[in-house]
């Protein structure tokens, strides 16, 4: 657990932006923290597709750099990847994870080398250029702390009736269908069997359910200290920035879906976010004002002991309307649900409201 402040910093940078089909609303808050280390993006239409809707989480450690760089970065590398032209949307976004983070290896390879100059340059062109909302909260860093920063990334490109979902590390995505939760990725641990095993076969080891005693997290983009073995592929290093990828049809079913940081899962379950959100919009409450609540519902009233609810919090809430109104919505919200958990079947879930040790933090 990271350094806390004396009192939580409470303000919250929010917004909201909408089209036919869906209503998004996001925010963030520093809370407890000394710095504030997350990064989200939200675009309606994604440069180069306008076709594609894309939303993101990112939750870095050790500097916000690494989580500022992706925002700006990995829509593009997943868009202009040529898998992408030709349909293969699961393989694009998992070969613009990877290639985001060799971008990101050879510029920090020199901490004093990367300056602030270069990521405000990019995110202020990227801004002018389409309808996107890229939040970057606070300056940026002075020190990349170079090799033990990183970031986890949960990103949502919507496609075709398709929602397409890859994840490294414990930022975590769901998504409402009658008001039952449809678990659409899954956190990335040390002491997951798999994640293990990759962990000892590059060299590493796993303590105190951490990367080699220190790192909470077995994937993530940046955290080149980890990925150093000449003999391995970038999926095979101890730490991959390899994203899993979770493909849903979008049907007339879904309510909404959640993209964020561990600062909201540690408090809450997936069922408890799914309800807190049901609930207010049924009630008519505006998205971008559940965002603000859901974080204050999360806000530890102390930090004296440095848990739970102490982390920086962001929030992405994605409304779908399916070509009705919000209140159409509030409708299907306010019917009862049997709270049955639909997952992946390739896959098993963490427990739900498991604490998450924080990463570097």
């Amino acid at each position: 657990m990271g350094q806390t402040l004396s009192e939580p910093v409470t303000a919250k940078e929010t917004s909201i932006c909408g089209n036919a089909n869906m209503r998004v609303a996001s925010s963030c808050m520093q809370g407890w923290r000394i710095n504030m280390e997350d990064a989200h993006v939200q675009m309606l239409a994604v440069p180069g597709d306008k076709d594609a809707s894309f939303f993101a989480v990112f939750d870095g450690h050790g500097g916000a750099r690494v989580a500022q760089y992706a925002g700006i970065h990995l829509h593009k590398k997943i868009i202009s990847d040529p898998a992408y032209a030709e349909g293969q949307v699961e393989e694009a976004i998992r070969r613009g994870f990877l290639a985001t983070d060799e971008d990101m290896l050879n510029e920090f390879t020199h901490v004093n080398s990367v300056s602030s100059e270069m990521v405000e340059r990019d995110s202020e062109e990227e801004i002018s250029k389409a309808p996107i909302c890229i939040c970057c909260y606070n300056e940026i860093d002075d020190s990349m702390k170079e090799e033990l920063a990183g970031t986890t990334a949960v990103i949502v490109l919507i496609k075709n009736s398709k929602i397409y979902c890859g994840n490294v590390g414990d930022s975590r995505v769901i998504a409402s269908v009658k008001g039952e939760v449809q678990q659409l990725s899954f956190d990335h641990k040390p002491s997951n069997e798999a994640e293990t095993k990759r962990i000892i076969a590059a060299g590493g080891w796993v303590e105190f359910n951490r990367v080699n005693g220190n790192l909470a997290l077995s994937r993530a983009l940046g955290d080149f200290v980890f990925k150093k073995n000449d003999t391995k592929k970038p999926e095979e290093q101890i730490v991959t920035a390899q994203p899993d990828v979770v493909v849903r049809d979008l049907t007339a079913d879904h309510e909404f879906l959640i993209l964020a940081c561990d600062g909201i899962w540690d408090v809450l379950s997936n069922q408890e976010v799914v309800d807190f959100v049901r609930g207010r919009i049924a009630q008519k409450i505006e998205p971008e004002t559940i965002c603000e609540e859901l974080m204050m519902r999360c806000l530890a009233p102390d930090c004296q002991m440095g848990g739970l609810g102490c982390d920086n919090m962001t929030v992405v809430l994605v409304c779908f309307l399916h070509a009705n109104t919000y209140e159409n919505l509030a409708n299907m919200c306010s019917r009862p649900c049997s709270h049955a958990h639909l997952m992946p079947t390739s896959q098993q879930s963490d427990t739900e409201g498991e604490s998450m040790e924080s990463s570097l933090e």
